[in-house]
């Protein structure tokens, strides 16, 4: 085995109950083993998504995951009617998708996850 074999995301969770309904119920995720200490779910294109038990966890504010997807306004819409709901920075010109467009035409629109953690979907310029 050379390094590095594949990569390994992580994100914390105080309740790991709570986050299945979130990342498995809501974005669809699929679960690859569930430990006392951890859901682990398939993060997309096989990327291992850790969700780990914490005690209690520190508010990152900033992007800690976020996915890539082809068409950033349905991403956002299928999960608006999921009950997901996107942030609005101030500042930020951010169009009825809650996307900002970075200057070489990236989209983004961030969300959190029960637990605080700021997520977000991108679309690399077309």
């Amino acid at each position: 085995m050379s390094f590095p074999e594949a990569l390994v995301a992580f994100v914390a969770s105080t309740d790991l109950d709570v986050s299945s309904m979130f990342y498995v119920d809501t974005l669809g995720l699929t679960v690859t083993e569930r430990t006392p200490f951890a859901l682990v779910v398939d993060g997309g294109s096989g990327t291992e998504l850790r969700i780990t038990l914490v005690q209690s966890k520190v508010d990152a504010g900033y992007t800690v995951l976020g996915w890539r997807t082809p068409d950033l306004a349905s991403s956002v819409e299928e999960l608006r009617g999921k009950g997901v709901e996107f942030l609005r920075y101030q500042g930020m010109d951010q169009d009825e998708h809650d996307a900002w467009t970075a200057p070489d035409g990236t989209r983004v629109a961030w969300f959190r996850d029960p637990h605080g953690n700021v997520l977000s979907l991108h679309q690399p310029p077309r």
